[in-house]
Protein backbone atom coordinates (compact mmCIF):
# COMPACT_ATOMS: atom_id res chain seq x y z
CA UNK A 1 0.00 0.00 0.00
CA UNK A 2 2.85 2.38 1.22
CA UNK A 3 4.82 1.71 -2.47
CA UNK A 4 1.75 2.44 -4.19
CA UNK A 5 1.15 5.67 -2.67
CA UNK A 6 4.86 6.98 -3.36
CA UNK A 7 4.34 5.76 -7.32
CA UNK A 8 1.08 7.97 -7.30
CA UNK A 9 2.57 11.44 -5.11
CA UNK A 10 4.94 12.36 -7.92
CA UNK A 11 1.40 11.89 -10.28
CA UNK A 12 -0.78 14.02 -8.44
CA UNK A 13 1.75 16.89 -8.27
CA UNK A 14 2.11 16.67 -12.11
CA UNK A 15 -2.06 16.30 -12.56
CA UNK A 16 -2.15 19.67 -10.09
CA UNK A 17 0.24 21.28 -11.80
CA UNK A 18 -1.61 20.43 -15.10
CA UNK A 19 -4.87 21.64 -13.86
CA UNK A 20 -3.21 24.87 -12.71
CA UNK A 21 -1.58 25.47 -15.97
CA UNK A 22 -5.19 24.43 -17.66
CA UNK A 23 -6.93 27.09 -15.67
CA UNK A 24 -4.44 29.78 -16.10
CA UNK A 25 -5.18 28.71 -20.06
CA UNK A 26 -8.43 29.61 -20.03
CA UNK A 27 -8.28 32.78 -18.03
CA UNK A 28 -5.84 33.92 -20.01
CA UNK A 29 -7.83 33.20 -23.48
CA UNK A 30 -10.92 34.43 -22.04
CA UNK A 31 -9.65 38.02 -20.86
CA UNK A 32 -7.78 38.17 -24.55
CA UNK A 33 -10.67 37.63 -26.31
CA UNK A 34 -13.29 39.52 -24.01
CA UNK A 35 -11.87 42.18 -22.38
CA UNK A 36 -9.88 44.09 -24.74
CA UNK A 37 -12.44 44.69 -27.24
CA UNK A 38 -15.43 45.21 -24.80
CA UNK A 39 -14.05 47.10 -22.29
CA UNK A 40 -10.75 48.52 -23.94
CA UNK A 41 -8.42 46.51 -21.15
CA UNK A 42 -5.01 45.41 -22.31
CA UNK A 43 -4.19 41.86 -23.13
CA UNK A 44 -2.17 39.80 -20.72
CA UNK A 45 0.22 37.16 -20.08
CA UNK A 46 0.14 33.61 -19.36
CA UNK A 47 1.76 34.65 -15.71
CA UNK A 48 -0.73 37.00 -15.40
CA UNK A 49 -3.71 34.76 -15.84
CA UNK A 50 -2.21 32.70 -12.90
CA UNK A 51 -2.08 36.01 -10.83
CA UNK A 52 1.15 37.31 -10.99
CA UNK A 53 2.30 40.49 -11.81
CA UNK A 54 3.86 39.95 -15.31
CA UNK A 55 6.48 42.18 -17.15
CA UNK A 56 4.30 45.59 -16.26
CA UNK A 57 5.30 45.24 -11.98
CA UNK A 58 2.98 45.30 -9.33
CA UNK A 59 1.15 48.52 -9.21
CA UNK A 60 1.60 48.69 -13.33
CA UNK A 61 -2.62 49.02 -13.69
CA UNK A 62 -3.05 52.06 -11.43
CA UNK A 63 -0.29 53.98 -12.95
CA UNK A 64 -2.21 53.29 -16.10
CA UNK A 65 -5.88 54.27 -14.81
CA UNK A 66 -4.34 57.74 -12.88
CA UNK A 67 -2.72 58.70 -15.72
CA UNK A 68 -5.64 57.56 -17.91
CA UNK A 69 -7.70 59.97 -15.57
CA UNK A 70 -6.04 62.80 -15.43
CA UNK A 71 -6.32 62.69 -19.50
CA UNK A 72 -9.74 62.41 -19.03
CA UNK A 73 -10.28 65.70 -16.38
CA UNK A 74 -8.24 67.64 -18.58
CA UNK A 75 -10.43 67.56 -21.16
CA UNK A 76 -13.50 67.96 -18.73
CA UNK A 77 -14.91 71.74 -18.05
CA UNK A 78 -15.16 72.88 -14.25
CA UNK A 79 -19.38 71.78 -14.01
CA UNK A 80 -18.27 68.21 -15.43
CA UNK A 81 -15.64 67.86 -12.81
CA UNK A 82 -18.03 68.79 -10.02
CA UNK A 83 -20.68 66.48 -11.64
CA UNK A 84 -18.01 63.80 -11.51
CA UNK A 85 -16.70 64.72 -8.07
CA UNK A 86 -20.16 64.03 -6.62
CA UNK A 87 -21.03 61.18 -8.67
CA UNK A 88 -18.32 59.63 -7.19
CA UNK A 89 -18.76 60.95 -3.63
CA UNK A 90 -22.05 59.24 -3.90
CA UNK A 91 -20.81 55.86 -5.19
CA UNK A 92 -18.38 55.18 -2.66
CA UNK A 93 -20.59 56.70 0.19
CA UNK A 94 -18.40 60.27 0.64
CA UNK A 95 -21.83 62.05 0.40
CA UNK A 96 -21.56 63.56 4.10
CA UNK A 97 -18.07 65.21 3.32
CA UNK A 98 -18.22 68.97 2.17
CA UNK A 99 -16.97 69.95 -0.73
CA UNK A 100 -13.50 70.97 -0.80
CA UNK A 101 -13.55 74.69 -1.03
CA UNK A 102 -9.87 76.87 -1.06
CA UNK A 103 -8.15 76.70 1.78
CA UNK A 104 -10.34 73.83 3.23
CA UNK A 105 -7.35 71.46 3.92
CA UNK A 106 -7.55 68.77 5.91
CA UNK A 107 -5.00 70.38 8.66
CA UNK A 108 -7.55 73.06 9.35
CA UNK A 109 -9.86 70.53 9.76
CA UNK A 110 -7.87 68.35 12.17
CA UNK A 111 -7.21 70.86 13.99
CA UNK A 112 -9.92 72.72 14.77
CA UNK A 113 -11.74 69.22 15.67
CA UNK A 114 -8.74 68.53 18.04
CA UNK A 115 -9.49 71.85 19.69
CA UNK A 116 -13.39 70.92 20.46
CA UNK A 117 -14.38 68.74 23.84
CA UNK A 118 -16.21 65.84 22.32
CA UNK A 119 -19.89 66.24 22.47
CA UNK A 120 -21.89 64.89 24.94
CA UNK A 121 -19.17 64.54 27.32
CA UNK A 122 -18.48 67.58 30.77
Amino acid sequence: MRKRWICLAPLGVLAMLALVALGGEVVLQLWNWLLPPLFGLRQITFWQALGGPGPGGPGSYRRGFRRRMAERREHMTPEERKRFRQGIRGRCGLGHLPAKAPGNDREQQDSSAASQPPEGRN
